[in-house]
């Protein structure tokens, strides 16, 4: 199929603009008559609000779906942004010691810190914030980035006002929707009424134009960006402090991806001055090691963060770790320090150099095309465009046609619309063949 068919189909009027939607309504169960016994406990509003199911497991289930129509297909998932290249031994053996160590009296431990091993803390703050005036004190350890999304979010609270670059990964709003501080959906856009869209398209180089944005309380912002990829430059960070500052805003920093950065962008926001009064910052093992499974993250508080009366930031923080969390998994935590170490880390660098020549890959296999491509340079993801196209029917054209799984750009916001993103974790022969196989069929 030639690029100009494929686009003629793929805008159809037919196409739907998001994928059948899956809601409970009483209604629908049996021509409205209850079944089986309902308790008197009313459903959270917010949780109605969500009207199709998370972005992630709907893409499995479309997978799914696929594989029992065809279930012969040679499946090539570039979707769900998942490792695929196995941990190092250095760090596997770092964490069965410590699981072979439970089984000793010496070895044992049972609950640790809540904020994190010290041990670990102190590793993080020396690598990733050396020079930049982080302390260990200031980290607290988790599960994963996604968890402290949510963490943040009960932080906060309903009554804060909030910005997120559109597109963005779902997580933000999805979890603004959860703790009611997004309103109510507007159908005819697709975007949630409280929450304040900050455009980052090719238009205005993947950054919001600061001018047009009004003041809310915190701005979430991901850099490099997932999905399109893009890694803010000093000067654009420079600006996003600048205007948190001057509107008393709060930045959550998104960097699990910076392990990815190519160039001189910065790798964690507070490389910038100021930073530290404006900002919190949430980072994971998860992309640069491949603890995707293994669930293992951090954040960082500084001090000097304060609300409107000047109480530290840092300290409600803690309370909500203490209240809502044990700690991390103490073997993933000795998994985490041996990734830090001298062998650890490099051992993981030329596991990150494999994933970004498999993004190149994909980049050259696409723009050849005429396709107008993005990302694949400081991030694994590309993000690919198809204008005036509905991204839900390119997504669904291609994994009919090809047996790969992407994922459609609105998934990640109404700016994502047109786009597809692909991922470049996967193994080398199943990337050259995704490459070939778009080729062909482009």
């Amino acid at each position: 199929m030639y690029y100009s068919q494929f686009l003629s189909h793929v805008c159809m009027p037919h196409a739907v603009l998001s994928p059948p939607k899956r809601s409970w309504n009483s209604s629908e169960s049996n021509a409205g008559r209850r079944v089986g016994h309902w308790s008197k406990v009313p459903r959270n509003v917010n949780l109605e609000k969500l009207r199709s199911g998370y972005l992630f497991p709907e893409i499995s289930r479309h997978e799914s779906e696929h594989l029992q129509k065809n279930p012969g297909a040679s499946l090539i998932r570039l979707g769900i942004g998942d490792t695929t290249h196995p941990i190092p031994d250095t760090i596997t053996q770092a964490m069965a010691e410590h699981v072979r160590g439970l089984s000793t009296i010496q070895g044992y431990r049972g609950y640790g810190a809540e904020q994190g091993n010290m041990a670990l803390r102190k590793a993080i703050a020396g690598k990733f914030y050396q020079d930049m005036g982080i302390k260990a004190e200031e980290i607290f350890v988790s599960d994963g980035a996604q968890c402290d999304i949510s963490r943040l979010q009960l932080l906060l609270g309903p009554n804060v006002t909030m910005a997120v670059q559109d597109p963005s990964f779902p997580a933000y709003i999805d979890s603004s929707v959860v703790v009611g501080q997004a309103g109510e959906l507007e159908e005819e856009t697709g975007k949630y009424g409280n929450i304040t869209y900050m455009n980052c398209g090719p238009e205005n180089h993947f950054f919001p134009d600061l001018s047009t944005i009004p003041r809310t309380d915190v701005i979430f912002f991901c850099s490099p960006n997932n999905p399109t990829g893009h890694a803010a430059s000093r000067q654009q960070l420079k600006q996003l402090v600048e205007f948190a500052k001057a509107n008393g805003s709060i930045i959550a920093y998104d960097s699990a991806y910076t392990a990815y950065i190519r160039d001189g962008s910065p790798r964690s926001i507070f490389e910038i001055p100021g930073a530290k009064e404006v900002a919190i910052e949430i980072s994971s093992f998860s992309k640069f090691a491949g603890f995707t499974g293994v669930r293992l993250g951090w954040t960082v508080v500084p001090e000097e963060l304060k609300y409107s009366n000047g109480f530290p930031v840092i300290k409600d923080f803690n309370r909500i770790v203490c209240t809502c969390f044990n700690g991390a998994s103490n073997i993933a935590q000795a998994g985490g320090l041996a990734c830090l170490s001298t062998d650890g880390y490099q051992a993981l660098r030329n596991v990150i150099d494999y994933y970004m020549e498999n993004a190149k890959i994909l980049v050259d296999g696409f723009e050849p095309l005429g396709l107008k491509v993005y990302g694949g340079k400081n991030a694994p993801y590309i993000w690919v465009h198809f204008p005036g196209s509905n991204s839900w029917n390119v997504f669904s054209e291609i994994l009919k046609k090809t047996n790969i799984v992407t994922v459609p750009g609105r998934g990640f916001g109404p700016a994502g619309e047109g786009y597809i993103r692909i991922s470049a974790f996967g193994q080398r022969e199943q990337i050259l063949e995704a490459s070939r196989r778009l080729k062909l069929y482009l």
